[in-house]
């Protein structure tokens, strides 16, 4: 039987970006399934012991701009460390993006333009405006998609999402979990495919 990846990734997170190309192509490689569902961490950390970026201390923020520069050097994809529209509201990509889903898109696509447009397009991605664009340069209707993900029904999908993720264990983004077994961050990604061909 194919393997199935549940994806539980934040449209905001550098590390999802850093990750999410080569997750589905991994994938394709062992022809597994990627479920791709985006939460938000402003719902997720406060449930499982996170803190959001300035309220880490000094060190671990230190630590992770010098991360932040090894990653893009080494995975060859083109990262600004310090975007102008960062930290940005995730929760409007996120609703988006689950809309789209729920509509029966595949939200691959959608999703890397959307973590693209924050890292290396200096896009606000929090803008409704630019969401849209984002959205129809995918081939998708943004103003439809919009008008449905910024409704209660939009939010429900989010919080559904959220809690599903915390259910599964999840903490921190890019989160994967394959058949069942955990895997936290884009540099785990190789240990995701040792699972994928029974290594592991």
């Amino acid at each position: 039987m194919p393997k199935r990846i549940t994806y539980y990734h934040s449209l905001v997170s550098p590390w999802t970006y850093l990750g999410h190309a080569r997750l589905g192509e991994i994938a394709a490689r062992h022809g597994a399934s990627v479920d791709y569902v985006p939460v938000t961490v402003s719902a997720v950390f406060p449930r499982t012991g996170g803190l959001p970026l300035p309220k880490r201390a000094p060190e671990r923020q230190a630590y992770r701009l010098v991360e932040l520069r090894r990653w893009p050097r080494l995975l060859g994809i083109p990262l600004n460390v310090e975007p102008k529209f960062f930290p940005a509201d995730d929760r409007p990509a996120a609703r988006l993006a689950l809309t789209a889903k729920a509509r029966g898109h595949d939200i691959a696509a959608l999703s890397l333009a959307i973590l693209r447009a924050c890292w290396a397009e200096e896009r606000d991605i929090a803008d409704l405006a630019t969401l849209e664009a984002i959205a129809d340069a995918c081939g998708l209707d943004g103003r439809a998609l919009l008008e449905e993900s910024e409704t209660e029904p939009g939010q429900r999908r989010l919080d559904e999402a959220c809690e599903q993720a915390i259910a599964a264990g999840c903490f921190g983004v890019p989160w994967y979990d394959v058949e069942g077994e955990p895997f936290w961050g884009q540099d785990r990604l190789d240990l995701v495919e040792k699972k994928l061909t029974g290594e592991l």
